[in-house]
């Protein structure tokens, strides 16, 4: 791995391929229906049990208004570490984690929205995909961790 490279994540929600820095990721689970709490955010799929402990599962495509989870067998859940907190999200797919160079981050263009360019990186641009790349630390604001944990 060169000095320059980072280790990623490669994911699939909505038919994209997204990617988050593996250093942001505890563990990949198997997916498991969460516990529906009722008066939650609205991107708040539920809770889990995870290492004796509650796990808030938040689904990325309600939060990124991309519609309703796609129910499907390779559907996993990814345990976000975020300093003493963490959460799962849900993702379709896991693809693979792979060096991509930091030179290969292009920033984010102006048409997305100042919200989304807020946890948006970059974009990565691999063979035959452009993959979306996010810092899932920033993915909950201040108020939204005020509301789940």
């Amino acid at each position: 791995m060169a000095s320059n490279d980072v280790k990623m994540l490669i994911f699939g929600l909505n038919g994209e391929h997204y990617a988050t820095d593996i250093k942001e990721v505890e563990r990949i689970l198997g997916y498991q229906e969460p516990t529906i709490l009722p008066e939650s955010p609205v991107f708040v799929k539920g809770v889990i049990n995870y290492e004796q402990s509650i796990l808030p599962i938040i689904s990325l495509s309600r939060k990124f208004k991309l519609g309703e989870d796609k129910e499907d067998e390779n559907r996993k859940i990814i345990v976000i570490k975020r300093e003493e907190k963490k959460f799962g999200i849900i993702v379709e797919n896991v693809y693979e984690v792979r060096d991509v160079n930091s030179d290969s981050i292009e920033v984010t263009p102006s048409i997305t929205s100042t919200i989304e360019r807020e946890y948006i990186n970059g974009l990565i641009k691999l063979e035959d995909n452009i993959v979306i790349s996010l810092d899932l630390e920033k993915i909950l604001s201040s108020e939204d961790e005020d509301k789940i944990f």
